[in-house]
């Protein structure tokens, strides 16, 4: 049984969820700046919602390749009133906070998320899995090398899974160390890894199972679609639809999507196609 306890609640993953994004930063490689003001982000997150996320993953900082750093008061400014605005009007919604910044996970954690998805799996803050641990939440670890602004260059492996397996399974073994049990495993498609890789890393996803946890996949609108189809982050949501249903093949529990609607059928295709009892 794969399961998360969010706030108390057991969320199943044996069946594929569905994590909404919501970018709350100005220069996002596909909606940024999109979600300004109250209206717009509480339309959009009703939206994703009734479309069927089970999560809604918010972020502050943006961490596409070559972004802007900013300080953690800009990142707290931005991310704590959005938090407090959408617990006020959806009290039961699970918000994931995408921060690999302790002091951010603390305090968004104290004002209601229910997990912490870090970019870094703690290595760009070696306070962070502490604070998870503290707050007994879910715990996101992606893999990456670097940071946003520096990954780009860092993509030479010398056996790109077992690089990625060995990362995860000294990461894992520091998080249960420290007590954190409800884990997930992000291979971090586009992060230190160009897109031969990012397609390797798609056809041997199933090779990370093994760890017995949920795997998320995180394809959305990202530039190994729209490169190869010669087009731009607007035109890959059939892309991403395409690979999602090569990662749900593959084995994963959670696709991260910035539309959920799509994603969903997606789901729900991938199901009736794996039990025709359904």
């Amino acid at each position: 049984m794969m399961t998360l306890n969010c706030k108390g609640q057991l969320i199943d993953l044996n069946t594929p969820k569905v994590m909404g994004i919501l970018n709350l930063t100005p220069d996002s490689f596909y909606d940024g700046g999109k979600y300004k003001d109250e209206k717009s982000i509480l339309s959009q997150t009703e939206k994703m919602l009734e479309e069927g996320a089970t999560f809604v993953d918010a972020g502050a900082y943006s961490s596409r390749p070559g972004a802007e750093d900013i300080p953690v008061e800009e990142e707290l400014r931005r991310i704590v009133p959005v938090l407090e605005l959408l617990l006020k009007h959806f009290p039961d919604i699970l918000v994931s906070i995408d921060t690999f910044r302790s002091r951010v996970a603390k305090e968004t954690l104290n004002t209601g998320a229910a997990l912490i998805n870090d970019i870094s799996a703690g290595h760009l803050d070696p306070e962070m899995m502490e604070t998870v641990a503290k707050a007994r939440v879910p715990y996101i670890m992606m893999h990456m090398k670097g940071n946003p602004r520096t990954m780009k260059d860092l993509n030479t492996y010398t056996d790109l899974i077992e690089d990625i397996r060995f990362y995860f399974s000294e990461r894992l073994a520091a998080a249960r160390a420290l007590g954190i049990h409800d884990l997930v495993i992000d291979p971090g498609f586009g992060f230190a890894k160009n897109i031969a890789q990012n397609y390797e890393l798609l056809r041997q996803l199933s090779l990370f199972n093994t760890f017995g946890i949920p795997v998320l996949a995180g394809l959305s609108r990202k530039s190994m679609i729209y490169k190869v189809l010669g087009g731009t982050p607007a035109e890959a949501l059939n892309g991403t639809t395409a690979l999602n249903m090569v990662a749900l093949q593959g084995g994963a529990n959670i696709l991260r999507v910035h539309d959920v609607k799509e994603a969903e059928e997606c789901v729900s295709l991938y199901r009736k196609l794996s039990d025709a009892s359904l």
